[in-house]
């Protein structure tokens, strides 16, 4: 587990340097304020130092430096590269479609499926089995109680892969307990490219005002009025993991500045599409919000992130600013992000994700002119999640077969 680094860095002196850290406040973990602006560049975890390192660790579809597949070519023509057996549980529903491919279909040579169920009592008949390898899908819906009660059962599971990418549905403090002695990985990287293209599908219908459009158009009336240009405004990046860094990405081609804020600011020191990395406290968020034209939070829920956009957060905002939530909805303080949409301070925001899901009928959100709002589907794609279950039997079951290090490594302490 990476050691918390806080925001111990110092602005860089080169105005044009790429992924510039740049310090506002200092804190030695979670979120908390401080007042010292200056500090040491603490030393960086070696596991972290090289980052090719850091590239081959965490999968994105995208990225072509991947050699996606190398280690299922490898089991299907050279039979010897097998390691270890994987044998496997899914804890899923069995009307999961979307596991088709595991529950149904031919896997790596290597491989065993044992069989799916939702519980621990569904898996009795393999306890002789020594089951390796447990498959969690969203589609249990009592994962968070029975996936302790699992591993605790079966001692042989050595590897845990969650299909999705958020694994808030699965944090409790009995799974922590396992933290150390399993492997635990997700999807991460499945999702990101989509997401992207809805934060720049929100971004556009603020700054070309589509509302009015639309309505423009209903009532069959000619009306020119000024837009807005995406370029050169400011797009601050609340989390920056996959998702935010894919966003980053789109946004940097529409001519954006990119600013974000991670918890380990030196993870993007060399990022191209990064103008501004801050740390995660108190201040420099403060700073982010009162900078940025629109806003994408894409931070995990956690203990820490929990409420972490809250009314103080709202008081710095940019005045016509724009909140894009695509993270999870707990991360952002509700009734706060009400009163600043109300009191014009933002211009709007769109929303894929809340506090309470399905959104209450009664939720003031609904209501407003000026939020966009859809339900938690802005990355459902068709086959998204069929997707997510080929990147399990296609590139880290193999990995596991043959011995290798595992992609999209997860912190159940920390949440991702």
């Amino acid at each position: 587990m990476l050691a918390s680094s806080g925001n111990l860095f110092r602005r860089f002196a080169a105005s044009n340097s790429v992924g510039r850290i740049v310090t506002v406040g200092t804190s030695t973990a979670g979120f908390h304020s401080s007042t010292s602006l200056a500090a040491k560049v603490p030393k960086e975890p070696k596991q972290w130092a090289d980052p090719a390192m850091r590239q081959y660790k965490f999968w994105n579809r995208d990225d072509e430096s991947f050699e996606k597949g190398k280690f299922s070519y490898l089991l299907e023509f050279l039979p010897e590269s097998i390691e270890r057996e994987a044998r496997i549980l899914s804890l899923s529903s069995p009307d999961d479609k979307e596991n088709a491919a595991l529950h149904e279909g031919k896997l790596p040579m290597g491989a065993q499926f044992l069989g799916v169920g939702q519980s621990l009592e569904d898996f009795e008949a393999f306890r002789g089995s020594n089951p390796t390898t447990l498959f969690v899908s969203p589609s249990c819906p009592h994962a968070r109680v029975q996936l302790p009660l699992v591993l605790a059962a079966f001692p042989s599971i050595e590897w845990v892969h969650v299909r999705s990418a958020g694994i808030d549905f699965l944090v409790s403090d009995e799974l922590s307990k396992f933290h150390g002695k399993l492997h635990f990985t997700n999807a991460k990287g499945q999702f990101s490219s989509s997401l992207a293209e809805y934060v720049m599908m929100a971004c556009s219908y603020f700054a070309k005002d589509l509302p009015r459009l639309m309505k423009n158009q209903g009532n069959k009336h000619w009306e020119s009025y000024d837009i807005e240009e995406l370029r050169g405004k400011t797009l601050g990046i609340v989390g920056y993991g996959d998702v935010g860094r894919a966003c980053a990405k789109l946004a940097s081609i529409y001519g954006m500045k990119i600013v974000a804020l991670r918890r380990h600011p030196y993870l993007s020191r060399d990022d191209p599409y990064c103008d501004i990395v801050y740390g995660r406290d108190k201040a420099s968020l403060n700073q982010l919000m009162s900078e940025s034209d629109y806003i994408v939070c894409s931070a995990p829920s956690t203990v820490e992130t929990r409420g972490m956009v809250n009314a103080e957060a709202f008081d710095h905002v940019k005045q016509g600013s724009v909140l894009i939530n695509l993270g999870r909805g707990p991360v952002i303080d509700e009734n706060a992000l009400i009163k600043a949409l109300k009191s014009g301070k933002l211009k709007g925001a769109a929303l894929d994700v809340f506090s309470q899901e399905p959104l209450p009928p009664d939720n003031e959100l609904w209501e407003l002119p000026n939020v966009l709002l859809s339900p938690h589907n802005m990355d459902k794609t068709a086959t998204f999640m069929m997707e997510a279950t080929d990147f399990f039997l296609n590139e880290n079951l193999p990995r596991f077969v043959c011995g290798e290090d595992l992609l999209n490594p997860v912190d159940v302490q920390e949440g991702y």
